[in-house]
């Protein structure tokens, strides 16, 4: 069973975890948790209470498709701070593309004009969260909508200046008698831990891809180079670990064009480098066999050749 959601940072490509949990984009560990757990008493096999097995098993999906992959995402300290990293840069994305969005809910529209953001985006989040998954059948609604909301607090956000981590601290009195505006040492603190998670968050999504093919599960690689990708569509070695995954698969189409791909933007890159001689190995024994076949064909084969013998000595007799 496939879920599309083509609203809110879907739309762009990017898989809204925070919105699929019902959690405010800057949800501390302990209450993605909190929020994991009872969804996961809706939804999970053991604690489903729907009445007929059609829904069920809709629940069972819901929750090993969506459910489960955000929580593994959001709730770890390392691929949390890969997601923030990957938030903060679709901030500034949303910046630039802001007259190409479009919004369909009140609740973000609301948020869009409101003045006190942060209290107004979680509010208005809570409420939504609540109801999302009391109706199995309007669970993607629901979290497109939330999905919605947090663009634009994603959004605005970036708009500032400010990143979705940013803490609020009330002002304190420096020793010359004045004030710092809130935050103002925290936000440059922030965005220092940012910038260094920042420099290439892809690096990560590839050094696993790579260990899941050197442990040969491709499939897996697969998935973590479809999301860098989605961040970073002109890294070649991105490109490279997606052709070697589909060559694993016995996908050769998609692993050339990958291939071709990370060649383009780097003519030395290893992996596609290495896939490239894997192909030419195999057409190389592909044209052999063909030949071999071509050649036992026009001489009959090698029974063929012996029929032919018999048929000469049998003439002479």
């Amino acid at each position: 069973m496939a879920f599309n959601i083509e609203r809110g940072l879907f739309k762009l490509e990017f898989t809204d975890h925070h919105a699929v949990l019902g959690v405010p984009l800057d949800a501390a560990p302990n209450d993605i948790r909190k929020r994991y757990l009872k969804i996961s008493r809706r939804l999970h096999p053991d604690s489903c209470t729907a009445e007929s097995e059609p829904v069920k098993q809709q629940a069972s999906q819901l929750f090993a498709k969506l459910v489960n992959p955000a929580y593994e995402h959001l709730f770890g300290d390392q691929s949390r701070a890969e997601h923030n990293a990957l938030l903060s840069r679709m901030g500034k994305r949303l910046v630039q593309e802001q007259n190409k969005i479009e919004i369909h809910s009140e609740a973000a529209k609301k948020l869009n004009k409101a003045g006190n953001l942060d209290v107004e985006y979680k509010t208005v989040l809570q409420s939504l969260a609540e109801k999302e998954y009391e109706t199995l059948d309007r669970v993607l609604e629901q979290i497109a909508e939330i999905s919605e909301l947090n663009l634009i607090y994603l959004l605005r956000k970036a708009s500032l200046g400010q990143s979705t981590r940013d803490q609020q601290t009330p002002p304190k009195s420096t020793t010359a008698g004045t004030t710092k505006p809130p935050g103002q040492v925290t936000a440059a603190v922030t965005e220092k831990k940012i910038e260094k998670q920042e420099t290439s968050p892809t690096e990560t999504y590839c050094r696993r891809a790579a260990d899941y093919l050197d442990k040969n599960y491709p499939a897996k690689a697969l998935l973590e180079m479809k999301d860098a990708l989605k961040m970073e569509p002109n890294n070649s070695r991105c490109h490279a670990l997606l052709a070697m995954a589909y060559w694993k698969q016995d996908q050769g189409t998609m692993a050339k064009i990958h291939m071709n791909q990370a060649l383009k933007f780097n003519p030395q890159e290893p992996t596609a480098l290495e896939v490239k001689k894997l192909m030419e190995k195999l057409a190389e024994k592909s044209a052999s066999a063909a030949k071999k076949k071509e050649a036992e064909k026009s001489s009959g084969g090698l029974f063929g050749l012996f029929g032919k013998k018999s048929e000469k000595n049998e003439k002479k007799k």
